[in-house]
């Protein structure tokens, strides 16, 4: 199969490069341009693997590019999106030009070369806080922050080509994916790294309760989705099915290792209070049902086994040097 993956130098991207190549699929991964010719995390995989995929530099804002890409492509993973929500706050209109018109942009490529199948990558930070969980595909859809609101847009202008244009395409809605790679922006590396150089970390509100889900597990996912024949025009969640508190993960990275620490509350990581989502904990039956896909690491079980295992890869000082845990950045 050739596959064409958006964000392939990303967290979930990378992860998932490694995983097609491994299953013989033909990749072109498609990475964010830079001076540097970095390619990201995939600078960090085996040379073995990185040799056999193509990799293209570029910018999904521009249509002409991606066009011109996207040919004898039979599927496209599009995971490429700006993330970070408390930088949203300081620049609302990049994540409307990146999450909304480069996912117009991946549609609509899709659309003009009879691409088979495209699957969109969502968060499930478009249900806002839960009204009621497990939380269903049906759920209100609620954005309590401009990343929210920019993937609700991209979202919902997936279906309406799928409605429209009998677009296939379909929505895989991942909660708090965590593992080695993640953006120091996210929880689990905040407390990792920080617990890693100091005694004293700091961190914003500890009440909000997640679901985390493994990035094997999230991977796993994606490729199902590959297989699967009745997924055109649904959206679905891929989660856990275990929620537990920001306090109570520091509890057990603390206890994993082994040492007490100095918590610091620190109001610049505090969201703003209509904007904090404080409850999330999927239902996965959509996922299960329609690509047999269930958590490997799943409960709060498989929560700790995945956190140990993103622990010992921090624990690497050639993958820790690649984090500035004394800086909060947005």
């Amino acid at each position: 199969m050739n596959i064409f993956v958006t964000g392939a130098c990303g967290f979930i991207g990378s992860h998932l490069i490694e995983r097609l190549t491994k299953l013989n699929h033909n990749v072109k991964a498609f990475t964010y341009y830079n001076a540097q010719n970095s390619y990201g995390w995939l600078d960090n995989i085996d040379p073995k693997i990185l040799k056999n995929i193509e990799i293209i530099s570029g910018d999904i804002r521009d249509y002409e590019f991606l066009n011109k890409n996207i040919k004898k492509i039979d599927t496209i993973i599009h995971l490429a999106a700006l993330i970070g929500i408390p930088y949203s706050y300081h620049a609302s209109r990049s994540y409307i030009d990146t999450n909304v018109s480069g996912t117009f942009n991946i549609l609509d490529c899709a659309k003009n070369n009879n691409v088979s199948k495209t699957i969109i990558t969502s968060t499930s930070e478009v249900y806002g806080t839960a009204q009621r969980v497990p939380i269903e595909e049906n759920h209100l859809l609620n954005a309590q922050s401009p990343y929210a609101a920019s993937k609700i847009g991209a979202d919902q202008l997936a279906l309406s080509f799928n409605k429209s244009f009998k677009l296939p395409v379909s929505i895989l809605r991942p909660f708090n994916t965590f593992g080695p790679r993640q953006s120091a922006r996210a929880i689990i590396p905040t407390i990792i790294t920080q617990i890693l150089k100091s005694n004293k970390i700091k961190l914003g509100n500890l009440t909000p309760t997640r679901d985390f889900t493994y990035v094997e597990d999230t991977v796993d996912a994606f490729v199902k989705a590959l297989k699967a024949s009745k997924i055109s025009g649904e959206v679905i969640n891929i989660g856990n099915n275990f929620e537990i508190s920001i306090k109570d993960t520091l509890e057990i990275i603390k206890e994993i290792y082994g040492k007490e620490i100095q918590l610091i509350k620190d109001k610049k990581r505090i969201r703003p209070k209509n904007s904090e989502v404080n409850r999330l904990l999927a239902s996965t039956k959509k996922a299960q049902r329609l690509l047999k896909w269930k958590p490997q690491y799943a409960g709060k079980k498989g929560f700790r086994k995945g956190i140990l295992k993103t622990i010992n890869w921090f624990k690497k000082k050639e993958n820790m040097s690649l984090y500035k845990e004394n800086i909060f950045n947005y």
